[in-house]
């Protein structure tokens, strides 16, 4: 009986807990008393299709979530309704659920504008926020630099009065875009400019996904964000570096606001059914995960979507999660990534090797194997009667029987790759020759007795035998030669279109332009080539994103788009080898 996947193994001996900082604080802080559940949240903006960056602060909000017993919140930042779409919010769910994790509740930040607003007007009664008539350009000049404070504003000392009156008219839709913004009164001497009197409200009249036109004031990002985490009882707000420089805003804003201590702020979610136990969160920062080769701007990702660059934003091309999805890359290696490089304070660079190690590892122990040719040269066995068939059983893991096996048939041509045929071989060169032996996958001994030429003196065609003496099961199939190659019956061959997919740039730096050129410039030309090839059936006749190695060439994947049975589209997700590293000479 054939069958590709493999019987249930046993269950693998637990590995070792993760040791790192930010376990330890969950550990310290369950253990001292000042928690008794973990509750954590992974809280993307719906403006984009998420990324390989992404995987990190997924793996690590759910990871260490279910690590100790607790839950892990998705949220949706909806704060920035014109550049969000329900589009990207559906490929967020789908995403972080192909990458094994299910979140405990879905929350959106436009849950809770009501309450944010409320607390806004909290802020205004309690004098430390304040509605400023400055535009967007007179604000920059106000906050200063780095080595310079900033000046207050001139409305900074406005009544509590005056500001509730105009911060309910920003709310009635009073005034232009931009024409008001509610602040916090904070510090404008601060060497921290996060604290030089940030913005909490602007006017915006743009319609938002979720609310509709119920607001023309919408939040910012700072002030939600922490408010959103206290709302839920988030225990640890887990943030990537560039918000170490927030966290004093962050922990402002909260014990300013002081949820747990207010309750009417936060009635209008329990009157809505939002079960709602406001606590006071910690943020927690990590290195985000930064890999060569890439890029991670979701603008620029969206640049190579709106340019034409690449075919869109699930083109295996791209690093979105929905790219290396499609090009084949499984959930389990990217989580064997993100383990192996753990979590620490430190920015820093990772070879793009290391993640496609990660991928080929997981994929050498779960990928069935298959014959395909990619580049076909036609050898004929003359010493076979024309019209031979027979069909030969392959195992379809070498190194697990639980994959079974497969029948795969034979005939008197079949397809070799050209490049296992050298007319003049190169020193070292042990595959097909004039006159040279090779050993034909599965079959016996072939030797090339004569070469076809067309009339410009191309190699259309080699003539050969096959040493019947070493067929399988006889003496002397023992018989030794230096190279193997695949095959496939020419006869039950399936045409098939494989895409050929590389890395996206060419340098490992694409967004350095010290050397005068931009990141475009570095896209790589190669990172998709199409080419027409021949499979054996049993790598046709399969559904949508299962995954192979075809023998000698590399890890493909049926195209989860365009692949069908009738007419079957593969992508290659990894050559078996690093192949950069040896062009690179190393």
């Amino acid at each position: 009986m054939s069958t590709d996947q493999p019987a249930a193994a046993p269950a693998p001996p637990p590995a070792a807990a993760p040791q790192d900082f930010i376990r330890q604080i969950v550990r310290d802080d369950l253990a001292s008393g000042k928690h008794t559940a973990i509750h954590t949240r992974f809280p993307p903006e719906p403006n984009g299709y998420l990324h390989i960056g992404h995987a990190k602060a997924i793996c690590l909000s759910f990871g260490i979530a279910k690590e100790f017993g607790g839950w892990c919140n998705l949220r949706l930042d909806d704060t920035n309704p014109g550049k969000e779409d329900p589009e990207f919010v559906e490929g967020i769910k789908d995403d972080v659920r192909w990458l094994g994790f299910e979140w405990h509740e879905l929350r959106h930040a436009s849950d809770y504008f009501e309450v944010f607003y409320r607390a806004a007007c909290k802020l205004i009664t309690d004098g430390v926020a304040y509605v400023d008539d400055l535009d967007a350009e007179q604000m920059r000049a106000y906050r200063g630099t780095l080595t310079e404070p900033g000046r207050h504003s001139p409305y900074r000392e406005r009544s509590v009065a005056e500001n509730l009156d105009l911060f309910a008219r920003m709310r009635a839709g009073e005034f232009a875009d931009g024409s008001k913004t509610l602040r916090a009164k904070i510090d404008m001497a601060s060497g921290n400019i996060n604290m030089r009197d940030p913005a909490i409200y602007r006017v915006r009249k743009i319609a938002h996904q979720n609310t509709g036109d119920a607001w023309p004031i919408y939040p910012m990002y700072d002030y939600a964000h922490c408010l959103s985490d206290a709302l839920e009882g988030i225990t640890h707000s887990l943030c990537t570096l560039e918000f170490e420089d927030h966290r004093p805003l962050y922990d402002w804003f909260v014990d300013k606001v002081d949820l747990p201590n207010h309750p009417q702020l936060w009635q209008p979610l329990l009157a809505a059914g939002l079960p709602t136990q406001p606590a006071k969160p910690r943020q927690i920062e990590f290195s985000r995960l930064n890999l060569s080769y890439c890029i991670t701007s979701k603008r620029k990702l969206a640049q190579l979507v709106s340019d034409g660059f690449v075919d869109g934003w699930d083109d295996p091309r791209m690093n979105t999660l929905r790219g290396l999805r499609r090009r084949g890359f499984t959930p389990a290696g990217l989580r064997l990534l993100i383990e192996r490089l753990g979590v620490s304070k430190q920015n820093s660079v990772i070879d793009y090797a290391v993640l496609e190690g990660c991928i080929r590892e997981d994929l050498d122990a779960t990928a069935a194997r298959r014959m395909a040719v990619l580049d076909p040269l036609k050898l004929v066995l003359t010493n076979l009667p024309e019209g031979h068939e027979e069909t030969l059983g392959f195992a379809n893991h070498p190194k697990d029987e639980s994959f079974g096996t497969r029948e795969v048939p034979f005939a008197r041509e079949v397809w070799i790759e050209r490049d296992d045929f050298a007319e003049v071989p190169p020193k070292g060169f042990h595959r097909l020759k004039p006159d040279g032996e090779v050993r034909l996958r599965g079959v016996g001994i072939v030797k090339c007795t004569d070469i076809v030429k067309d009339a410009d003196g191309n190699v259309i065609e080699l003539h050969g035998t096959l040493d019947p003496e070493t067929r399988h099961g006889l003496p002397g199939a023992d018989r030794k030669v230096k190279g193997t190659i695949h095959w496939v019956s020419a006869k039950h061959a399936v045409a098939t279109e494989v895409r050929l997919y590389d890395r996206q740039f060419s340098v490992p730096a694409p967004d350095n332009e010290e050397d005068g050129k931009t990141w475009l410039d570095h896209i790589n030309p190669d990172a998709k080539r199409v080419v027409q090839a021949w499979l054996e059936p049993a790598a046709a006749r399969v559904e949508p994103e299962q995954r192979f190695q075809f023998e000698r060439l590399g890890y493909f994947v049926a195209d989860r788009v365009d692949h069908r049975a009738e007419a079957p589209v593969f992508n290659r997700t990894v050559t078996l080898r690093d192949v950069w590293a040896r062009a690179a000479g190393q």
